[in-house]
């Protein structure tokens, strides 16, 4: 007979309801049977079933906190909320980002608030106390403490010395502070060149106008006591007495001007009152000879070596109106005088007014009105030609100074009865010389003829005026 199995067929409840012992309730009675389970017509322990459960539930619940703690993107939690989650701490990527202390005590926040990272000098505002020497350092010095570092500047070669200082001589042209100057030489080790200062000055000075002869002699004057000492001043006037032949190539008057530097030197009380005495019958330089006797042509004019400020003159938009005005009539006379058209051009450039060269105009042509001969006529009239082809006197000053001559004529006509006609005359002469442009002549006024007839003219126009 044979025997028939029962088939059991089980639920998902049923497994759910099994229990969780590894041994069943027959082997706990002491059956020795095993009791089996049909799954899918698989007859398969319970044990097994059991320990199936219980990892699928390990892994379920590693899941889980898995992805409640992982830093890629959001999780989902139990009630459905979107959660923000950092990097699984027992990850390895986790660990590497992770700035919280790992003792798990605290607020969570950075180790050492952010200031204990790789290359991090520290919290902001952090003062660090004085560390102190260690005197088991195998490089410990006893002398290390009592140590002064100062920085070193070496001594300017020649090369170097003229390379640096001639970009701040002439930016001193520019702003004319001596101070700034004195500042900026001090910061240098002018080592033995010191004495190569003025000469540098003046070698760049001769080049310039008067007016950077004249700052150049204020900045010899000022350096010397602070940055050059008198010797080095002397020194240096030696040099340049020296070099008189080659400076003469690029200036032709360099004895005349360094003569006034010496001259200049010795009335602002920097150069010895002997130092001019000292080279007499010692001189074989033609050049060096002619400085000494301007020199000593200049002290003598001057009553027991008082300053010699007007050496130089003083620069155009130092002088008044009526000292320039002064200076120009000066000028045309000498003009008058000489004939040197050449001079008469150099010394109105010497007096940098550009923008006063009107007065010069209108002084020349009132000349002419009150001169009674030809002479004046003509060497005025070379005068302007030649200001005006040499590009000295511009076209707005010459307009500007025809202009007030027009404007003042009336005034002038009661000194000087035939100035109307002059003026004509010369107005002509002008343009056809090409010094006034047609529009500006024919502003020239002249005065209006009365034509009238008398009794017993027979008729006749009067033709003169009256």
């Amino acid at each position: 007979m044979e025997l028939e199995k029962d088939h059991i067929t089980t639920t998902p409840t049923e497994l759910e309801n099994l229990s969780d012992a590894p041994f069943s309730g027959d082997e706990e009675n002491g059956g020795s049977e095993e009791r089996k389970t049909e799954i899918n017509g698989n007859w398969i322990p319970a044990t097994s079933i059991t320990e199936a459960k219980i990892n699928a539930k390990a892994k379920r619940r590693l899941r889980k906190n898995s992805s409640r703690d992982s830093g890629r993107g959001d999780s989902v939690s139990d009630n459905g909320e979107t959660l923000k989650v950092g990097a699984a701490p027992t990850s390895p990527k986790g660990k590497l980002l992770d700035r919280r202390s790992r003792s798990g005590k605290g607020r969570g926040l950075p180790k050492k608030g952010g200031a204990g990272g790789k290359g991090v000098w520290g919290t902001p505002g952090q003062v660090y106390d004085v560390e102190e020497v260690d005197i088991k350092d195998p490089n410990y010095d006893d002398d290390q403490e009592n140590c002064v570092y100062e920085t070193v500047v070496l001594p300017l070669d020649e090369r170097a010395f003229e390379k640096t200082l001639t970009p701040i001589i002439q930016e001193y042209f520019e702003h004319g502070d001596t101070n700034e100057v004195s500042e900026m030489l001090k910061d240098l080790n002018l080592g033995e060149m010191k004495y190569s200062v003025p000469v540098l000055a003046v070698s760049l000075a001769l080049e310039g106008k008067a007016s950077h002869r004249e700052m150049t002699s204020k900045l010899i004057s000022d350096l010397c006591g602070t940055v050059v000492s008198k010797t080095d001043v002397e020194k240096s006037f030696d040099r340049l007495l020296k070099e008189l032949p080659e400076l003469v190539l690029d200036s032709p008057r360099a004895p005349q001007l360094v003569g006034q530097f010496i001259a200049r030197a010795v009335g602002d009380g920097i150069l010895s009152s002997t130092y001019i005495d000292g080279y007499k019958g010692t001189v074989d330089c033609i050049q060096a000879r002619a400085a000494l006797d301007r020199a000593t042509v200049l002290l003598s004019m001057t009553k027991g070596g008082k300053r010699i400020d007007s050496v130089w003159g003083s620069g155009g938009g130092q002088q008044s109106v009526k000292h320039l005005v002064k200076e120009i009539d000066m000028l045309l006379k000498e003009y008058l005088l000489s004939g040197d058209v050449l001079e008469a051009e150099r010394c109105l450039q010497e007096l940098e007014v550009p923008h006063f060269h009107h007065e010069l105009v209108y002084e020349a042509i009132v000349m002419v009105l009150e001169s009674t001969g030809e002479k004046t006529f003509k060497m005025i009239l070379d005068l302007l030609k030649s200001l005006w082809k040499s590009s000295v006197i511009t076209v707005d000053q010459m307009k500007r100074g025809y202009e007030r001559v027009y404007c003042e004529i009336p005034d002038i006509n009661l000194d000087v009865p035939h100035s109307y006609s002059v003026l004509e005359r010369f107005v002509e002469e002008c343009f056809q010389a090409g010094i006034i442009p047609k529009p500006l002549r024919d502003l020239c006024p002249s005065r209006g003829r009365k034509r009238f007839v008398s009794e017993g003219d027979g008729g006749r126009l009067k033709l003169e005026s009256y």
